[in-house]
């Protein structure tokens, strides 16, 4: 491909997004020293507040938990776009040796949360020096909560898609990546690309007894072993290789000592899936197959599905439309099509599926490290580098500048 000459608009808007880099910067660090978890998320809040302040927006603070609202009119007529950020840090003690690294024990900014908030207040500033040519009006997303509390769902619940009088045409989030992505590089993909994340509990009960005598009791632990590896019998052959399933049992309990059998064991598996339609047949087959293993051993079964954030999904058009924003923003050099899914999980999930929308990976790892070798996000070594705040309050801005162009 080409490289793609940059507009005047592009131009100004990365020297603008330029200019503001220091402040972003150092908006950012202070995000880091005080990370906080969840839905209330009052220091985080009081500090996008601060940066937004004396910008022409309406703001809109949550009831259920510690969001921002915020509503840029445009001196045109025209549609809404959303922009999202996270707000919340992880219950991770950071171990990044950063000048600026996290005050509060036990808790850190390990997935970048910190720059996502930054970057939409640079998207923010950025669009409201342009409002007077803006046709149209921009949604900021400050949300908390996405690290597995549920936060954008509380917040649509509360109204941010109805916040400036009619449902936005377009979303759009980014997110950090502190390896695999070099610094600055932009990487995104049509149709699915996080996965559906969800919790199977596995209880299987039967009779307590001495473990010298095993045919007095009815042991479940062989049982729930047997039901462990058959989940990954499941896997392989009950799944298209193409739309494929992870299921990874990551907590087994059964007994205190060896010499008793216990009467129950217990394990939990995450769930994870790529498609809506592989989805529903895991979450009904997981089950039936874990009971049917613990009936047959003469045991009680209760297996308990907690649904999660469903699959990520990357509206075609829009997709499209934020790769190009970002080659001719950025320059094609700075971009790649992601060849697959990426097996996390996000809650701009349930906005998707709302909504026509466009997530898209940013690279942040640190001049100093190897993508390839870098810890990633959730590590207790995450480091993120703050230079690319700028380019992500600019591409946040094109994104929607771009779409209320098109109407």
């Amino acid at each position: 491909m080409t490289d793609v000459e940059p507009s005047r608009r592009h131009t100004a808007l990365r020297a603008s997004a330029a200019a503001l880099q220091p402040e972003l910067a150092a908006l950012r660090r202070a995000l880091h020293q005080e990370p906080e978890i969840g839905l209330e998320l009052p220091l985080t809040q009081a500090k996008v507040l601060a940066a937004l302040d004396g910008l022409p927006l309406t703001l809109t603070l949550g009831k259920q938990l510690s969001s921002v609202t915020a509503v840029l009119r445009g001196a045109l007529p025209g549609p809404v776009v959303l922009l999202r950020g996270d707000m919340d840090a992880l219950p991770v003690q950071e171990t990044s040796g950063l000048p600026y690294s996290s005050t509060v024990p036990g808790v850190m900014h390990a997935c970048g949360h910190d720059l996502h908030t930054a970057g939409l207040v640079g998207a923010a500033r950025l669009l409201s020096e342009r409002r007077e040519t803006l046709a149209g009006s921009v949604v900021f997303m400050f949300q908390p909560g996405e690290e597995g509390q549920g936060g954008a769902r509380v917040m649509i619940e509360e109204g941010v898609l109805d916040a400036a009088g009619s449902t936005p045409v377009a979303a759009y989030a980014l997110h950090v990546a502190a390896s695999v992505l070099p610094n600055g590089w932009v990487a995104t993909r049509p149709g699915p690309i996080m996965a559906a994340a969800d919790v199977l509990t596995v209880t299987m009960r039967g009779r307590g007894g001495h473990g010298s005598t095993p045919h007095l009791a009815l042991d479940p632990v062989p049982a729930a072993c047997e039901a462990v590896t058959a989940l990954q019998t499941m896997v392989t052959r009950r799944f298209d290789a193409f739309d494929p399933v992870v299921v990874t049992v990551g907590s087994f309990h059964a007994g205190t000592t060896d010499n008793v059998i216990p009467d129950e064991a217990v394990f939990a598996a995450t769930v994870r899936s790529f498609s809506p339609e592989a989805r529903t047949r895991v979450l009904e087959e997981a089950p039936r197959l874990v009971r049917g293993i613990g009936e047959a051993h003469g045991l009680t079964v209760e297996a308990v599905v907690t649904e999660g954030y469903p699959v990520t999904v990357n509206d075609a058009g829009e997709a499209a439309y934020a790769a190009e924003a970002a080659r001719q923003l950025l320059g094609t050099d700075r971009y790649i099509e992601m060849p697959r899914p990426v097996a996390g999980s996000e809650d701009f999930a349930v906005v998707g599926e709302r909504i026509p929308s466009a997530y898209l990976m940013l690279g942040a790892c640190p001049a100093d490290r190897d993508p390839g070798t870098a810890p990633y996000n959730h590590s207790p070594e995450a480091a993120f580098d703050d230079s690319v705040l700028g380019d992500a309050a600019a591409l946040l801005a094109e994104l929607a500048l771009g779409r209320l162009d098109r109407g």
